[in-house]
């Protein structure tokens, strides 16, 4: 069995199987797919209730909802499958991936014979070029949504209700990836190992924290109950609050 080292911050022995290094890449970037995909379905959704409101429920049926939701996750997985399937017929020559987490692109480069990869890259283009098609289809849309929102004070209300937050997730998971992947082609010797261990897991820390804060925050329910335990928290605060209710009321009386 081929056994890779790893900068794994969780086990003593730095060291993961090839079968195993190749089923956690597999994990990694399907999660990453599917999640660009979710953000695409969800801007495809916004568009549909702000410009096509009458239309709406027989547009994004239960039906056509759960094909999109199992769309969003099967394809990723296919395609990110084929592509490990590509790695793993590789043979590798250097056990070391400086790294906390196994990347597909680097376990390739560690190939003995770099003619053997040229499906890999292959492969690995028209993958990106997919999600990036699926980034810029989620920017038109919001374009063509602001556009629409101008001149609408209705559309601007639901927009901000709506869209924001979306775009808020969108915005966090876009800059967090941008960062690992700034971090992964231009890493530089002198940043502090921890810096690069925490800018190597926060896309996939970050994002799934702060989305129910974003969402959440959204929802009355959620909201109130989150000032209502601020507001308990606080004594002083009630007791300034509860004081000038008194007044207030003493002041009606007069």
């Amino acid at each position: 069995m081929i056994y890779l080292e790893t900068r794994d911050l969780l086990s003593p022995v730095h060291l993961i199987s090839y079968s195993g290094c190749l089923v956690q890449a597999l994990v990694m970037y399907s999660y990453v797919c599917s999640e660009l995909s979710f953000l695409a379905v969800m801007a495809y959704d916004r568009y549909v209730a702000i410009c096509r409101p009458l239309q709406y429920h027989s547009v994004m049926s239960k039906q056509r909802l759960i094909k999109l939701v199992c769309f969003s996750w099967s394809t990723p997985f296919c395609i990110i499958g084929t592509n490990i399937c590509l790695t793993s017929r590789l043979k590798l020559c250097s056990p070391y991936i400086a790294r906390l987490f196994c990347v597909n692109w680097i376990i390739v480069t560690l190939a003995c014979f770099p003619a053997e990869t040229m499906a890999n890259s292959i492969v690995a283009y028209i993958t990106i070029l997919l999600y990036v098609s699926l980034g810029v289809f989620i920017v038109w849309s919001y374009i063509f949504l602001i556009k629409t929102c101008v001149n609408s004070i209705e559309n601007r209300a639901k927009f901000m209700q709506t869209c924001v937050p979306h775009l808020l997730s969108l915005i966090t998971f876009l800059f967090t990836l941008l960062v690992d992947v700034m971090n992964m082609r231009f890493s530089s010797k002198q940043i502090p190992l921890p810096l690069k261990n925490f800018v190597a897991i926060e896309f996939l820390v970050i994002p799934p924290i702060m989305n129910p804060l974003i969402y959440g925050f959204k929802l009355t329910k959620i909201r109130n109950k989150l000032s209502k335990k601020v507001y308990l928290m606080a004594p002083n605060v009630g007791l300034h609050a509860a004081r000038d209710e008194v007044l207030q009321a003493e002041m009606a009386l007069v």
